[in-house]
Parts: structure tokens; sequence; C-alpha cells
């Protein structure tokens, strides 16, 4: 019986892990986010504020062949997603010229082109706004997607991270993003891209990585995305490691009743 016990714990114990745990994506690689309790520590000036701001958050590192990095953090808590793309090799950023933008398939659909259910946010390296587009227009020169007014509690900051960034002192550009899931919805599974635009080279970085644009403003179709996966977020009001907590004490109960009904039944 002890050692059935033990198993239970053991496979409990690395399901955790496996949820809770940070990640890397070297590839496309599903983006898994996971839930925190410190996202409300956040001071939003798109940067690193202090060196334990972002800790408790998922974390995937992006590197592509011309050298540049990109850690991309997330996490969500209430009712927000919270995202930090940390460009490191940015560090001939160009104020309000650079920016990241992040798009969410709200029913990860991947259909050919936009629709309505997809959304995109656009955060200027230290500009004085953010935008929002919404998929499914006519316009066909971005990807059918139009500029929309901006969700309420939506914060989108882009600035120069420094003395306090994790990975990097060198002055470099970053992003911090707060998505309200109002009309994202609380969903497991989004189509998710990502795409950091650096305009002293012109390039573009993007997940999934190797997306070509035709043109700056273009927004690859859904098809083409990837995914952020929130196993933690399945069932709202009782989160994944509740829930098997929950199973795993349940399921020990019964195994001790079935022991001692076997011991009763002996004599």
């Amino acid at each position: 019986m002890a050692s059935t016990i033990l198993q239970v714990k053991y496979y409990v114990l690395m399901i955790l892990i496996f949820m809770l745990g940070t990640s890397s994506a070297y590839a496309d690689e599903p983006i898994m986010i996971t839930l925190s309790t410190h996202m409300n520590n956040v001071v939003f000036d798109g940067k690193w504020s202090f060196t334990e701001e972002w800790k408790a958050s998922s974390l995937n590192n992006f590197f592509y062949d011309d050298g540049t990095e990109i850690e991309l953090r997330s996490a969500h808590q209430d009712n927000f997603i919270y995202i930090m793309i940390d460009d490191l090799t940015d560090t001939n950023y160009q104020k309000r010229s650079d920016y990241a933008m992040i798009c969410f398939d709200k029913n990860d659909a991947k259909p050919q082109e936009s629709t309505s259910n997809d959304y995109c946010f656009v955060n200027v390296l230290n500009g004085t706004e953010s935008y929002t587009l919404q998929g499914g227009s006519t316009l066909g020169f971005n990807g059918n997607f139009k500029k929309i007014t901006n969700f309420d509690g939506l914060v989108a900051i882009g600035n120069v991270s420094d003395k306090h960034d994790r990975y990097s002192l060198d002055p470099h550009s970053s992003y911090e993003f707060r998505i309200p899931l109002d009309k994202l919805g609380r969903l497991d599974h989004y189509g998710f891209y990502m795409a950091v635009f650096e305009s002293h080279t012109g390039k573009i970085y993007t997940y999934p990585k190797d997306i070509s644009s035709k043109n700056t403003f273009e927004i690859p179709p859904p098809k083409l995305w990837g995914d952020l996966i929130s196993p933690d977020q399945s069932l709202p009001e009782f989160p994944w490691p509740l829930l098997i907590l929950s199973v795993t004490i349940s399921s020990l109960i019964v195994i001790i009743r079935l022991k001692k009904s076997e011991i009763y039944c002996k004599y």
C-alpha cells in the first residue's frame, strides 16, 4: 500500500512540474503560459523595474540565425494575460519606430484569412499609444486587420530595459503587455503570433519563426500562427493543480478503503 501511495505522489509531482515549470522554445513549440499570483506586482513601465518582477512567469527563449535573442515571459492572473518581450540584442533601438506585436486567434481555428475572432496588440517603443487590431476586415494590405478601440484595461508599454534586467544590463528594447480576457475569453488554447520589429535593420523577428511578410505592416494568416496553451486555465473556477490534488486525495482515500476492505475480508 505504501508503495502504491508513493507511486501516485510521484506521478502527481511530475505532472505539476511539467505544468508549472518554465519552458524554452527553440523552434515552433507551443508556448505554455502559467498561472501566477504575482502579476499584480508588475510595474508597467515597459521594462524590468526590479529583478524579481517577472520571475513568477513562464519563460520561452527564441534564438535566431543572425544572433538575435528574444525572451518571452507569460502568465495569467485574474482577468488578464501578461506578456513581456525582452529583445536582448536590440541595443541599437529606435524609439517610436521599433515595436512588438502579439496576436491571439480566439478559437484557435487557424483560418486561411483572419476573422473577427482574431486580435493583435501593437506596442511601440516609447510610444504614447498602443493599438488594437481586429481581423475580418476587407483591408488586404495588412492581412485583413483593422484598427479598433483598445479594450478596457489594456496596457502595452515599450521602453529601454537596463540595470534591473535579469538577462542583460546593456540597454535594449523591451515591451510589457496586459491583455484583458473579456473579449478573448478564458480558454486553454489560443492561436498565437509574435512579431518584433527592429527599424535599424528593417528586420522582423517572429514566433513561429521564419514567417515571411511582404511588408512591415502585414500580419500573416492565422493558419501560420503557433499555439499558446494554458493547462491551468482550462477550468477557471477550478485550476488544474487543485483538480489534480483533489483527484489524488480522492484516489488515495479509495485505495486506503480498498486495502482496509481486503484486511477485513481476511478475517
